[in-house]
């Protein structure tokens, strides 16, 4: 398997997808840290997880595992009412029993991880401590924790403590397993942990030390060593598994084929190398943020019906010749003859949306419309680009929510949601950081969406005479909170040397008004 270094960006993209998907939340995002042990945080919607490369194995076994552990974070999300910190004994303790309830939870659902979640065991047994490596009574609860998930513990142990053991994971399964039977949630089990305390004679605040799969990064495991342990999990989870063929598990076959396609879009992304955006534009992070927020599945729906003829490429029409004779036009004075026009949409455009602090009020209703122009684009497959501008640390950023060359999806969306409303409107700034990409791209429509007044209306006249020195047709459209206010925004942009000016009180009547000047 050949070493690449996956794009964090892609990672985020398809973890989000595929964590929206098992858990069926739609608001979950997901974080990437070096720093902390995989968790999720219900409160905050988030599931943060150990990066790729600080995990064991070649890169498939690394995707394998980071892609198991997400699926265990769904379920968690799905099925558990709270989550406990894993610092001292008691929420170690029912973390434990709830990565036991969740998985059998979710294997009734997602029957295909089977060999999935057995493979992960695997280098999660890999990844635990020696016993003899942990002090203290924590050796107890790490004890308890291997027998109770692998039925195998990693070294020796007093007799009289694994007694206590093999009682208190005799308990815990015997609690998990009344729990799926009966319908019982986290609660439940929270309300049993003080039994398995008791048993092991442990403190419930004693500090459990972090034991993460990472602190063995670059570890050595030859194929051989890992069809051993492979066959230890194999052999003592078959009775809730059933049989197991550990060398069909070892090739990964139905995780691959997910795996390729990763490898050869971020191989797309790298081909695609510097271009004239790395100068004065930059890309918005797309850390901890929830893009569903601006998502208004009701425009976005109402408008692809609106447009669904432009998706299909054809649209009827009546004429004075055509295909088929149409009596009731005929008899109503109309047309009489109908036929199917066929449509395209070759217009190539950029649209720069205007983020100063006079958008800041109306900014989630703003990116709506927006992101559902931005839907509808890309429903309709109009080859487009979306940058905008706002003020950071008192300088004019121009930023690059989606290039021409990618396609929009997730994590354009996240984009576009993290962008701060901020400054004034020093438009002719922001033409200048972007005239070496539309000189390069050479779209056939530049539109600005603003609600102000430019900054330096004389340098925007120069700006925008040197764009259409380029062959491009600059748009402009004015929003502005009632109609009389979006006019007189508008009737001053024309006075820029704007091609083309419209207006807009409502910020749902974006999208159909940018696509009214798409060729057709």
């Amino acid at each position: 398997m050949q070493t690449i270094q996956l794009q964090t960006e892609s990672i985020v993209e398809i973890a989000t997808f595929l964590v929206r998907r098992w858990s069926e939340k739609e608001n979950m995002i997901v974080e990437i840290s070096d720093k902390v042990e995989t968790k999720t945080r219900l409160n905050e919607n988030k599931v943060i997880l150990t990066p790729l490369e600080k995990r064991i194995g070649n890169d498939f076994q690394k995707y394998r595992q980071f892609r198991t552990s997400l699926w265990y974070e769904a379920m968690r999300v799905k099925f558990c009412k709270k989550i406990l910190s894993n610092d001292h004994a008691f929420g170690f303790i029912l973390n434990t029993l709830e990565t036991q309830r969740v998985e059998r939870l979710g294997r009734e659902i997602w029957k295909g991880m089977d060999d999935e979640i057995i493979f992960n065991y695997t280098y999660m047994l890999v990844a635990r401590p020696q016993l003899h490596t942990v002090y203290g009574k924590a050796r107890v609860v790490e004890a308890f924790y291997q027998y109770f998930m692998f039925g195998i513990i990693k070294g020796e142990i007093q007799s009289s403590q694994f007694e206590q053991i093999k009682k208190a994971t005799a308990f815990a399964k015997k609690i998990v397993n009344k729990a799926i039977d009966e319908n019982y949630e986290t609660e439940w089990l929270e309300e049993n942990v003080s039994e398995i305390i008791k048993i092991l004679e442990i403190d419930s605040l004693l500090t459990i030390p972090v034991s993460l799969p990472f602190m063995k990064a670059g570890m050595a495991l030859s194929e051989q060593e890992l069809l051993k342990v492979l066959k230890i999990i194999s052999k003592n989870k078959e009775g809730d598994f059933g049989s197991i063929d550990p060398a069909a598990i070892m090739r990964g076959e139905n995780v691959y084929d997910e795996y390729k396609v990763l490898l050869d879009e971020n191989k797309k992304t790298e081909n695609k190398g510097l271009n004239p955006e790395a100068i004065g534009v930059q890309v918005p992070s797309t850390k901890n943020v929830d893009e569903t927020i601006i998502y208004d599945m009701s425009l976005i729906n109402g408008l692809k019906m609106k447009f669904k003829e432009w998706k299909t490429g054809w649209k009827e029409q009546h004429l004075r010749t055509g295909d088929e004779f149409d009596e009731e036009n005929y008899i109503e004075g109309n047309e009489p003859f109908f036929t199917d026009v066929k449509k395209s949409i070759k217009t190539k455009i950029v649209i720069l949306l205007d983020h100063s602090s006079s958008i800041a009020s109306d900014s989630i209703e703003y990116k709506k419309a927006t992101l559902a122009l931005c839907e509808v684009l890309s429903y309709l497959k109009v080859k487009f680009a979306v940058y905008a501008f706002s003020t950071e640390n008192r300088s004019v950023v121009c930023w690059s929510v989606k290039p021409d060359n990618v396609k929009w999806n997730s994590i354009t969306a996240k984009r576009l949601a993290q962008i701060v409303a901020n400054g004034s409107t020093p438009l002719a700034e922001v033409y200048d950081k972007m005239f070496p990409i539309l000189q390069s791209k050479r779209p056939d429509i530049f539109l600005t969406l603003t609600d102000g007044e430019p900054s330096d209306p004389d340098a925007v006249r120069i700006m925008i005479k040197s764009f259409k020195g380029l062959g491009i047709n600059m748009v402009s459209l004015g929003l502005g909170p009632n109609t009389v206010r979006a006019t007189t925004i508008a009737n001053n942009l024309k006075h820029l040397g704007y091609e083309k000016t419209m207006a807009v009180s409502r910020l749902k009547d974006i999208p159909s008004k940018v696509i009214s000047i798409l060729d057709v």
